[in-house]
């Protein structure tokens, strides 16, 4: 319970976040964030409905697509961070804190890249496209926010088309392509790591491995120095996973010996999610 919700939490702070890129950075010198808030943006910019309004409605036939393809606790996750966006998008004033409309596309980028990351740390998403490129990973194993980047960069250049001002079409993909990698480096589920665990503990640490569904292989090993025969397990999992890993390693043999090395790739079966 403490677990789900200090998730929560995370969740809705990231919500914050976001909600302070738009009023703080991004909407006050009418630029331009990616997908559904970007279409919504535009909506908000040229005609008298509301761009709150407009988030949270453009949102609910994809939160309710993702109910079904990407299951229902990452999409209750997001619906906590779309609610917690839309709230606070009503609290935090459009005010400019910078003049410089290329300091707030940066600065913009940035807080809505953390927000949007810690939303995907905490399992769940800020919605729109981000459900949307999360459907695209489970079965194409991407980076998630190079993925949004690219989405959301076609939409701002098709924006600046209709809209005949590439100035502001331009700076808006200079905010988006900094969220896509500030989510990059915070969202870690596509980076794998490989785990060789030389130990005399070997039957105990299966039982506490395999119940994870990562496949492990056990290799006969033979020490150098001693001549000693020992057992060598390997496993491929992911960078959210590697804490837990580490510490049924202590846990089990405190003196096992573990090189981590980060895979470049995988062929094969792999558990995604």
């Amino acid at each position: 319970m403490f677990k789900l919700l200090t998730k929560s939490a995370l969740v809705f702070i990231g919500g914050a976040i976001i909600a302070a890129g738009f009023n703080l950075f991004l909407i006050p010198h009418e630029l331009l964030s990616g997908g559904i808030s970007g279409v919504s943006m535009l909506i908000g910019y040229f005609t008298s409905l509301n761009f709150n309004f407009m988030y949270f409605a453009f949102n609910i036939p994809l939160l309710v697509a993702g109910w079904f393809m990407l299951g229902r606790r990452f999409i209750t996750f997001s619906i906590v961070n779309v609610i917690a966006t839309t709230w606070m998008l009503n609290l935090v004033p459009v005010t400019a804190v910078a003049v410089d409309p290329l300091l707030s596309s940066v600065f913009g980028g940035v807080l809505i890249g953390v927000g949007t990351g810690l939303a995907y740390r905490a399992g769940g998403s800020s919605g729109g496209l981000d459900i949307v490129a999360s459907i695209i990973t489970r079965y194409r194993d991407f980076p998630i926010g190079t993925i949004m980047a690219c989405m959301n960069g076609i939409i701002i250049m098709l924006a600046g088309y209709l809209n005949d001002d590439w100035n502001i079409a331009l700076i808006s993909v200079l905010s988006i392509y900094i969220t896509g990698k500030i989510i990059d480096l915070i969202h870690i589920g596509h980076v794998k790591v490989t785990l060789f665990i030389v130990t005399n503990e070997t039957e105990i640490m299966l039982k506490k491995l395999l119940p994870r569904q990562r496949g492990v292989t056990k290799i006969k090993t033979q020490g150098a120095f001693t001549d000693h025969e020992k057992d060598m397990l390997m496993t491929v999992t992911t960078k959210y996973e590697l804490d837990e890993i580490k510490q049924i390693i202590k846990d089990t043999d405190p003196k096992a010996f573990v090189n981590i090395v980060e895979t470049v790739g995988i062929m094969g079966s792999f558990r995604k999610n």
